[in-house]
């Protein structure tokens, strides 16, 4: 076969050197994670905002400054501390340039979050305003930015301003298309940050943030103390703090945090804890129960501090690191010595706790065993129905997949966006299917409305053969260690019908799924409404104000289209509202929320309770028809 060579001429000339703004400008994903529109935890926005927190919360951790202020007006972010504030000499250096900062100085921040220097320059190279301001010592220093280039530098002043640091942000809406902030993401970010930094108090936009217990506080805030099996244990130590206990939801819910940074997908500490566990409560009961009847339904919390930690990303959401500090004792031979001191001392001076755990963990075990058989058999059916060519329409990435070495930081940003769309009938299905990214959506089909599987045993997941098969879709089958997507996007019609299947997919997951829901994995396909176009141009219209404003827009007698369902739209039309500017809903459990309460309220019987919100909330929707018509 005769070489086929490229005419591209390789030269001095082909080599390029990238400043620091352009490479976060250009490769924004290494260092926040997935951009997003604001409408899942993880987006950049948020990331944007736990990077200039994080240099608070260190100033905090080194004993300086008590309190921080956060305020958000708009898009434009204010965040305040009170520590020793930036050297003024050095302002605009440690926004600016790569590799500056103290932390370098290990005597100065010995157990930091931001060991890099990057985060607060990935946040001024992103935002199309960012301002910093010093005060130390009586005078200030403020340098003004626009995506990442200086714009003015203000001379030194007087000030009888309190020692700290004062940070102002936009987030670059040319990156950050179609933004907004969630304020329940906000919250949860906040109360995280004060749990592992008692005493620390926080306000965000007046509202004040501040914890005396730690992960005790934390753990009483998740759960529904009627449902726990016995109260909460919490655990201290040098360097590491634990609280744990089980209830009756299904799955493991183990929330972890190094150095203060809440690692959402876990690591070395998480998987330390959930193996240092297994092994004292063996010992302590001397009996080889299975691993996974003595972590079913636990719900823990786990705090460590490191030094100098490696974490596997920029957005330090995962711990890689294998030693506490250089020199020191593993992290898995840590957590174990702490808890075969700690929780066996505790079980033994508290037998009614020990036993109500017991009790617990005999449980799972007999569901486990009564699951068996029948797991089997569903795991033949599912095979038989062929799931990936009948039921799915899988993409080419997902989540667990091991990123390659050649175009890695790609690949993790397809892994982030991984998708899958859950959708009803063969029309909406078949148009999501001909306009998807091939490489990181994927689509599920359903076959008429779910069973209402409230109330139900994690039996009826095995029996029924849409959950069956969907729960092979999603690899979820033993936990979500396997999760094959981080997006899981329920995409029905707007309609009685569509909010009808909504509900009954919510509760399937609410009810055997609980960890979907609380990591942020759920969420709802938002679609036009409306389609309102002239000969010139064509506005979608997601609800009754955006109709009105591009009939306005476009004057004279525009054509309006009412989309009635998704199988209406088009694939041409449907490829743009699942791609770049997707507008999704996430489902959100807010405080105070706690799950068998909320299928209760909303599954359960008919009560007076629930009849009156059915009334006051249809009486709404009929008032915004007859405002409408």
């Amino acid at each position: 076969m005769a070489e086929v060579k490229n005419t591209f001429e390789y030269t001095e000339d082909s080599i390029r050197s990238l400043d620091w703004k352009e490479h976060i400008r250009l490769r924004p994903g290494m260092y926040i994670g997935k951009l997003g529109d604001g409408s899942a935890s993880d987006d950049g926005i948020y990331v944007l905002i736990k990077e200039v927190i994080d240099n608070c919360i260190d100033e905090y951790t080194m004993g300086y400054g008590k309190q921080v202020d956060i305020a958000i007006e708009g898009k434009t972010v204010t965040i305040r501390d009170y520590g020793r504030g930036i050297p003024l000499g050095k302002v605009v250096d440690v926004v600016s340039k790569i590799n500056t900062g103290a932390k370098y100085d290990s005597k100065a921040f010995q157990k930091s979050v931001g060991l890099n220097g990057v985060g607060t320059k990935a946040v001024n190279a992103l935002s199309q305003f960012f301002k910093v301001t010093a005060f130390r010592d009586g005078k200030e220093k403020t340098a003004e930015f626009a995506k990442g280039e200086l714009v003015k530098e203000h001379r030194e002043a007087k000030t009888e301003e309190p020692n700290g640091t004062l940070v102002e942000f936009t987030p670059d809406d040319s990156v950050f298309r179609n933004f907004h902030y969630i304020h329940e993401y906000l919250d949860n970010q906040l109360w995280n940050y004060c749990y592992l930094n008692a005493g620390l108090s926080m306000y965000f936009n007046g509202k004040k943030y501040i914890s005396k217990n730690g992960l005790l506080d934390l753990l009483q805030r998740k759960t529904n103390p009627d449902e726990l099996r016995y109260p909460i244990i919490h655990l201290r130590g040098d360097d590491i703090e634990v609280a744990l206990s089980h209830n009756n939801d299904y799955g493991e819910d183990i929330f972890s945090f190094v150095n203060g940074q809440y690692t959402t997908q876990g690591g070395t500490h998480q998987q330390a804890f959930r193996e240092a566990y297994v092994k004292v409560i063996r010992d302590f009961f001397k009996k080889d129960y299975d691993a996974s009847d003595i972590r079913t339904s636990i719900v823990a919390a786990i705090s460590v501090r490191v030094q100098e930690p490696v974490f596997e990303s920029q957005t330090k959401t995962k711990l890689g690191s294998l030693n506490v500090y250089e020199g020191g004792p593993s992290m898995k031979n840590f957590v174990l010595d702490f808890l075969s001191k700690e929780l066996d001392n505790f079980l033994h001076r508290n037998p009614s706790v020990a036993d109500a755990l017991k009790k617990r963990i005999e449980q799972s075990e007999r569901e486990r065993k009564e699951l068996a058989g029948i797991k089997k058999l569903a795991n033949e059916r599912a095979k038989k129905a062929n799931l990936h060519n009948k039921k799915l329409r899988d993409c080419r990435v997902h989540l667990n997949d091991e990123p390659p070495a050649k175009n890695r930081n790609e690949f993790i940003e397809q892994q982030n966006n991984s998708t899958i769309f859950i959708t009803e009938g063969d029309s909406a299905s078949g148009s999501i299917t001909k306009s998807r990214n091939v490489d990181s959506q994927a689509v599920f089909s359903l076959r008429g409305k779910p069973l209402n599987s409230y109330g139900l045993t994690k039996k009826v997941v095995y029996e029924n053969e849409e959950f069956n098969l969907l729960q092979h879709a999603l690899n979820i089958e033993d936990g979500l260690e396997g999760l094959r997507y981080n997006n899981i996007v329920i995409a029905t019609d707007a309609d009685v019908d569509g909010m009808h299947i909504r509900l009954l997919l919510m509760t399937f997951f609410l009810q055997f799924f609980p960890d979907l829901v609380k990591k942020g994995h759920v969420h709802i396909l938002e679609t036009p409404l409306f389609r309102v176009r002239n000969k010139q141009e064509t506005i979608y219209c997601y609800d009754e104000p955006e109709k009105k404003a591009a009939v306005a827009k476009l004057g004279g007698r525009p054509e309006i289209t009412r989309f009635k369902g998704l199988g209406e739209i088009s694939p041409d039309e449907f490829s743009r509202f699942i791609g770049r500017d997707m507008r999704l809903q996430p489902v959100i459990l807010e405080q105070g929320d706690h799950i068998q309460q909320l299928l209760e309220y909303y599954m359960g019987k008919n009560t007076m309770e629930r009849q009156e919100f059915i009334i006051n909330n249809l009486k709404v929707e009929l008032d915004l028809v007859e405002a409408n018509n």
